[in-house]
């Protein structure tokens, strides 16, 4: 990820569009394209990200009512070794408005990280977008990852496009600790 800053300071508008941007890895004497992850990839991955959270969260709901709806069931022994059942109503009442809360609780929560992790997305992710004259833009260019180089330095070019513009950044990135 990198973060992008776009100003605009000629006297027309000017277009940004993330499908211009290029990245392009440089490995073994070939030249390798990265992929550019988009907003809308990103929010797509989200998605399927909140969906699984849902049925996990469902399974979770689901399997707490169920030990909740055999809550106040119970087994004793007398001293003498009589052995009988017993419910509970008041127990079983209690458990399942617990079990109500909990699952409540736990299904508002995944409902409002997805929520959260969507506000982060379409405040910080660069998108699509025409600047006017004096107009400043920026956010986050997510790349996919430049593919390993057996712990060597990795070595690419971003090539960012804005109107008739072309910015080269070349990166190289050395392997962690060093």
């Amino acid at each position: 990820m990198f973060i992008v800053g776009i100003n605009n300071l000629s006297k027309q508008p000017v277009d940004f569009r993330v499908a211009q941007v290029e990245a392009v890895q440089h490995a073994a004497g070939s030249d390798f394209e990265m992929k550019v992850v988009t907003y809308e990839m990103l929010v797509q991955e989200e998605r399927n990200r909140q969906v699984a959270a849902a049925l996990l969260t469902g399974l979770a709901a689901g399997a707490n009512a169920y030990s909740a709806s055999h809550a106040g069931h119970g087994s004793y022994t007398t001293p003498s070794g009589r052995t009988g059942t017993f419910y509970s109503p008041t127990a079983a009442v209690i458990a399942q408005n617990n079990a109500a809360a909990q699952n409540e609780t736990m299904i508002a929560a995944t409902v409002e990280t997805g929520q959260r992790n969507m506000a982060v997305l379409e405040q910080s992710v660069i998108k699509d977008n025409t600047l006017m004259p004096g107009e400043w833009y920026g956010g986050q260019l997510h790349v996919a990852p430049p593919t390993d180089q057996a712990g060597a330095q990795k070595s690419y070019t971003i090539v960012i496009t804005v109107g008739t513009e072309r910015h080269v950044v070349d990166v190289a990135q050395g392997p962690p600790g060093v």
